[in-house]
């Protein structure tokens, strides 16, 4: 937490002091993993709103539609453009690495918005603490099911670093608890792939008495299928990641326990942009605090849209 506060208190002095030279140009392009989920969507357009307070900034973008290899090609022609600055949320953390290293290399700065590759060779990655996240989750679960049952782990996209860190984060917790079961369903972080994953297990007659969900948006869609076939999602305990406005209304409700607020990391993403072509060094990563949302808070905090 302290080197967390250390961090933002950095970030935050040095937007204060940031200058760009007014007579030129600068061309920054963001290249998104996918834009199928309203939180990719939403991270996209804060990045742009943003940057559009800069006149003096150039905003490129694409949408990589949840393919490796496109999002690949993206990024080869971003860095042919002669770009300034390279954002990146990559769809995959291993088959973008190299075109993410050769930007890097190139001298093209590179920020890490939210998702990162395996390597370093990026200017600054800026976050929150996935790990950490999951862990606070499971053991929240664990202590509402008295240690016992049977879990169902809604997983992202699989290639992504952030599912992989928040499916070690969760099992750095489960593994202490022999009497938790775990069922697992990859459900790429989209409602859709949810419901079809709920509905599939619901007739295969899988029971579990609880949901850690990878995102709220898959909450979202787990529970559509629970009401499809008469169960009401109040009798199952879950908790999300995010904390969107399904999930706020979902917990005031009473049909989700628990939500933790995950940054878009978009406008930080942004205005560290700002910070690097006025010249500045950022630390090479940035961690955003979050905070466990229940019922107990759930009308103290707003949702992250």
């Amino acid at each position: 937490m302290l080197k967390s506060l250390l961090l933002l208190s950095l970030f935050c002095t040095l937007v204060l002091s940031s200058t760009l030279q007014k007579e030129k140009i600068y061309t920054i392009a963001f290249s998104q993993g996918t834009l199928d989920n309203s939180f990719r969507l939403k991270q996209l357009r804060v990045v742009e709103d943003t940057l559009a307070q800069y006149p003096n900034i150039h905003f490129l973008y694409s949408n990589a539609k949840s393919n490796g290899a496109l999002q690949v090609k993206q990024i080869e022609d971003f860095i042919s453009q002669d770009i300034d600055l390279l954002m990146a949320s990559p769809y995959d953390e291993e088959i973008t690495a190299a075109i993410i290293s050769k930007a890097y290399k190139l001298g093209i700065p590179v920020i890490m918005v939210e998702r990162s590759i395996k390597g370093d060779d990026f200017t600054t990655y800026i976050h929150p603490d996935n790990e950490k996240i999951a862990q606070n989750a499971a053991m929240y679960l664990v202590k509402k099911m008295n240690h016992k049952g049977t879990i169902l782990l809604l997983k992202g996209t699989p290639k992504a670093d952030v599912t992989r860190k928040r499916t070690r984060g969760f099992y750095e917790v489960i593994k202490r608890y022999p009497k938790i079961q775990v069922i697992e369903y990859t459900a790429n972080y989209l409602g859709r792939d949810a419901i079809i994953g709920v509905e599939k297990l619901l007739k295969e007659k899988k029971h579990f008495d609880a949901i850690m969900s990878q995102s709220d948006s898959m909450l979202v869609g787990a529970r559509m299928a629970l009401r499809a076939h008469n169960i009401d999602p109040a009798s199952i305990i879950s908790v999300g990641i995010d904390y969107t406005s399904f999930a706020k209304k979902a917990i005031e409700y009473g049909y989700q326990d628990s939500s933790f607020v995950y940054s878009l990391s978009a406008k930080e993403s942004a205005k560290a942009a700002i910070e690097i072509l006025s010249g500045k060094k950022l630390p090479k990563e940035i961690i955003l605090d979050t905070i466990q949302v229940t019922k107990d808070n759930v009308n103290e905090i707003k949702p992250i849209f």
